[in-house]
């Protein structure tokens, strides 16, 4: 079973790499031979915490889509478009660094899904009023969206995961995540002008024609913006406490949309308008097909196995769950992976003598989770949104295209994290 699951994986992802065929079909197919021979059954998709389909994400993911859709008919993103094009004085170079910006900062206070549903059609718009092509632009927000969002407990899923299983409060995740995570982007920030150069040509009568546009007659409808804000700042209040009232981001997004479904009374047609349903049915068959790795084993094999490689060493171990972390999380959800994990890990952890590195190995966990996501295509749940948003937009993110970026990032993301862990918790310990 443990080979049948590694083929049926390995071959379904060189196909999804290969773009040669339909990325959703691909999964649901693997999915589907995983549960057929079966190598995992009904119970182990729909109700295993450990191998099953991660529903919170998937509805998290949902009731956000429905919330977009309805916020979209106020005209607000259209308004945000023309504020941050005014504000960046019509430049593709310094609206991309400011979005990013805004990007880090939300996905540190919201699920970095979340904020990417949020501000991706701000940026297809100013990019449409700018006439530029808006993937180098995605493509940077998507990476400072995991880099943000490994900054706080809330962020990333993964960091939930750990602070739940390690007992690790928000403060400590802000703490000891958020330097490193300002670092990574102040750097990213840096390296942007060189990583995406060549996009930002722009026509000066497209400028001139954004800075004379007056962004508040764009709001088509100020009653129901209002009603979404106050929705919205429910609900964005409702994630950043979840862990404290213990109801699951998945249930405050419904929540929040069914409340504006109500407010808003428009027809079915329009709040599903925006809903990626193929993008959810592709995650649905990642889920599944990485829940059979992690069935028959293959997963804790590997990290026993990388764990039993370190040879009792602190930093060797740190180092190394960092780079198995990032890699794996890069080819594999990290959810998933990082759910797996944890056991190993609390075990590595119980074994070091003892207080002064006692959490490093979480942080390296985390660190290697939330960035590696950044690595490839599939590497996170923000990734695959941001490039559904745009395939039904018109524009499309091949594999390679944004792994050739994603590398550089994660690369660079890498090495600022293994020298900020050796520096932080055994140089200055």
């Amino acid at each position: 079973m443990m080979w049948f699951a590694v083929t049926v994986f390995t071959v379904a992802y060189a196909f999804i790499i290969s773009e040669r065929f339909n990325k959703t079909k691909v999964a649901l197919v693997g999915a589907g031979l995983m549960i057929f021979l079966p190598v995992i059954d009904s119970p182990d998709v729909f109700y295993s915490q450990a191998t099953g389909i991660d529903w919170d994400v998937i509805f998290l993911m949902l009731g956000m889509m429905i919330i977009v859709s309805i916020l979209r008919q106020t005209g607000v993103f259209e308004y945000a478009a023309i504020w941050a094009a005014k504000r960046a004085n019509g430049s593709p170079l310094r609206i991309m660094i400011l979005l990013m910006l805004v990007m880090a900062m939300a996905s540190a206070l919201l699920p970095n899904v979340v904020s990417v549903l949020l501000i991706a059609p701000v940026t297809l718009l100013v990019c449409d009023r700018l006439a530029i092509n808006p993937v180098p632009m995605l493509m940077a927000e998507v990476f400072a969206s995991n880099i943000g969002g490994a900054a706080t407990l809330v962020g990333d899923p993964p960091n939930i995961i750990i602070g739940a299983r390690k007992g690790l409060s928000f403060n400590a995740f802000l703490f000891n995540m958020a330097p490193i995570v300002i670092i990574v982007m102040l750097v990213m920030v840096a390296v942007s002008p060189l990583l995406f150069r060549g996009f930002s040509t722009v026509s000066p009568e497209k400028v001139a024609a954004v800075m004379a546009l007056e962004e508040g007659e764009l709001l088509r409808d100020r009653k129901l913006l209002i009603n979404c804000g106050a929705v919205m700042a429910v609900v964005f209040a409702g994630f950043i406490v979840s862990p404290t009232i213990h109801i699951q981001p998945s249930l405050v997004a419904l929540l929040g949309a069914g409340a504006l479904i109500l407010v808003s009374k428009m027809e079915q047609s329009e709040y599903l308008s925006n809903v990626e349903w193929e993008t959810l049915l592709f995650i649905v068959g990642l889920f599944i097909m990485v829940g059979a790795l992690l069935k028959t084993g293959v997963i804790k094999h590997l990290g026993t196995m990388a764990a039993n490689a370190t040879g009792g060493s602190v930093l060797v171990t740190t180092m190394l769950i960092l780079g198995v972390s990032t890699l794996a999380s890069g080819v594999i959800d990290n959810v998933p992976y990082v759910a797996t994990m944890t056991p190993i890990v609390g075990h590595l952890a119980s074994l070091i003598p003892g207080q002064s590195h006692h959490h490093v190995l979480w942080w390296s966990l985390a660190l290697g989770g939330d960035l590696g996501g950044n690595l490839t295509a599939v590497g996170s749940s923000a990734n695959i949104v941001m490039i559904g948003i745009a395939l039904r937009s018109g524009y499309s993110i091949s594999f390679w295209e944004f792994t050739r970026k994603g590398i550089v990032i994660t690369a660079i993301s890498t090495v600022l994290c293994g020298v900020y862990l050796w520096l932080r918790y055994f140089v200055l310990g």
